[in-house]
C-alpha cells in the first residue's frame, strides 16, 4: 500500500506526505526546498507564501519514492540537488539528481554509482561546486567535476551507511554520521 509495508496505524498518519529534508538557499533568502516521504519536491522563492511542486521534472524515478535528502546550492539560488530511496519499494538504484533551473528540468547525476548504492544524500563543497559528496547505503562517494563521475572514497572509511554529511566551514573537514553509530572526519579537504 501506500505507506511502504508500514503497519496502518488508527490514524493514518503513515499515509500522509511528511516533509523528510529541508534545505534553504545560502544565496538568496527565501528560497527553500523541501522533500517528502511521498516522493515530492516542492520549492519556495518567497519565503513560503507560495510553493511549486517540481517533482514532474525528475524523470525515471517511480512515483511516490521517498525523497532522502534536498540540498541548496552554495552557489546559485537556483540551483539544488535531491536524492531518492527506493529500497522501501524493492528498489536498489542510485538517484542523484540537480537542477539549475528552480526546479524546472532536472539532470540524472548519478553517472557511474553501481547499483544497490542506495543514495541516502548529496553535499556540495562549500568552496568548488564542481566537488560533491555522495553518502549511500553502504559507501561514500565523491565527484570532483559536477556529478559527471563519482569515485568511491574508502581512505579509513569501513563499508558504512552515511546517514548525513556536514563540511565544516572553517576547518574543511568532512564530518560524516553513520549507521554504525560512528562519526568519521576526512581532515581538510581543500586539496580537493
Amino acid at each position: 500500500g501506500r505507506s511502504g509495508g508500514i503497519t496502518p496505524d488508527n490514524t493514518g498518519a503513515e499515509e500522509h506526505g511528511t516533509a523528510t529534508s529541508i534545505s534553504e538557499s545560502s544565496v538568496k533568502p527565501g528560497v527553500i526546498w523541501v522533500g517528502t516521504d511521498d516522493g515530492n519536491v516542492q520549492v519556495t522563492r518567497d519565503g513560503g507564501r507560495s510553493w511549486t511542486n517540481v517533482r514532474a521534472g525528475v524523470q525515471g524515478v517511480p512515483p511516490g519514492t521517498w525523497v532522502g535528502r534536498v540540498e541548496a546550492s552554495h552557489f546559485d539560488a537556483g540551483t539544488a540537488y535531491v536524492t531518492f530511496e527506493g529500497y522501501r519499494q524493492d528498489v536498489f538504484t542510485p538517484w542523484i539528481f540537480r537542477t539549475t533551473d528552480y526546479g524546472a528540468t532536472w539532470t540524472n547525476l548519478s553517472a557511474n554509482i553501481p547499483e544497490g548504492q542506495v543514495v541516502r544524500l548529496v553535499r556540495e563543497d562549500l568552496r568548488n561546486p564542481d566537488l560533491l559528496f555522495a553518502g549511500t547505503e553502504f559507501a561514500l562517494f565523491a565527484s570532483l567535476d559536477g556529478g559527471k563521475s563519482w569515485h568511491r572514497f574508502n581512505n579509513t572509511l569501513p563499508n558504512v551507511n552515511i546517514q548525513d554529511m556536514v563540511i565544516h566551514p572553517r576547518e574543511m573537514d568532512l564530518i560524516a554520521a553513520t549507521h554504525g553509530r560512528g562519526i568519521w572526519i576526512l581532515d581538510d579537504i581543500t586539496g580537493l
